[in-house]
């Protein structure tokens, strides 16, 4: 999540919290390189965890926040501890791959095959993800400039991760039982709008909204023109505030991307039930 993203959260009354995985942002560590994808669930929880038990934050309404990966990082984090969140944000989600994009069968088994050889080299082919995920041209050259932010071909190990996790979601996902909120650009070529679909029918939850942004891309809180993403984020709010006493706080968890009218297609099932 951009640190404005969160700015803005926390000046509409939310609590907000984060962490850079391991090997990204500020985390030491070989950049991006993912070992395991459990390696950042675990570690994730137990941070999370940890203000939890913080005085000051005992009894609060507990709200996971994920974008991309850090979507499938919160579904993970949820059947970790299903009862142990009362919602979830997802931002167009890592949650199942593509099959436009589902790689072949014997490739995967070449590429299993070299993992435990050449396990940090960068020979996983991919398009530029900055230039696909960052519609806004201003927006993509700040990115760009941005040394903490990786802009190389990922590395074996950390790909075939990310394919392990994404299928380990898509198998669960009719075990998703929080109320949660998710958001996609229908231009979005990074993780496709089929994707939120595809949580949004299987899951098991009764309280469950999905909106789909027409000509927004990925980075829908990042890279999108300042109007589109005031749209995005006051959807975000809106949607909290239904579900949050007056007198309540919550806290955010965030597992660490030109409309005149409302031309959304929002999707809505059942009630909130839980109480903060």
């Amino acid at each position: 999540m951009p640190l404005e993203i969160g700015e803005k959260l926390a000046s509409a009354g939310y609590g907000v919290f984060g962490m850079d995985y391991e090997g990204h942002g500020h985390s030491e560590g070989v950049r991006c390189y993912i070992t395991k994808f459990d390696n950042i669930v675990n570690d994730c929880s137990s941070f999370f965890k940890s203000i939890c038990e913080l005085q000051e934050y005992k009894g609060k309404a507990k709200f996971l926040y994920g974008e991309s990966m850090g979507g499938a990082v919160s579904l993970l984090l949820h059947k970790k501890d299903p009862s142990f969140w009362d919602g979830a944000i997802f931002v167009a989600p890592m949650c199942k791959i593509s099959e436009k994009l589902k790689p072949h069968p014997v490739v995967v088994s070449i590429l299993t095959g070299l993992e435990e050889v050449i396990p940090k080299w960068k020979i996983v082919p991919s398009k530029d993800v900055i230039n696909s995920a960052f519609k806004d041209r201003t927006k993509r050259e700040m990115i760009r400039k941005n040394k903490l932010i990786y802009q190389d071909k990922p590395r074996l190990k950390t790909a075939l991760e990310l394919m392990r996790a994404s299928l380990s979601v898509e198998t669960t996902l009719h075990e998703v039982t929080l109320p949660f909120l998710v958001l996609h650009g229908e231009a979005d070529k990074v993780t496709d709008p089929e994707i939120s679909k595809a949580l949004y029918n299987r899951a098991s939850s009764v309280d469950k909204t999905m909106k789909l942004y027409p000509g927004m891309w990925h980075g829908l809180t990042a890279g999108e023109t300042d109007e589109n993403t005031e749209l995005v984020l006051g959807d975000i709010i809106s949607w909290l505030d239904k579900r949050a006493k007056s007198n309540a706080s919550l806290e955010f968890y965030l597992p660490v991307p030109t409309y005149k009218g409302r031309n959304i297609n929002e999707f809505q099932e059942g009630r909130f039930r839980a109480s903060l």
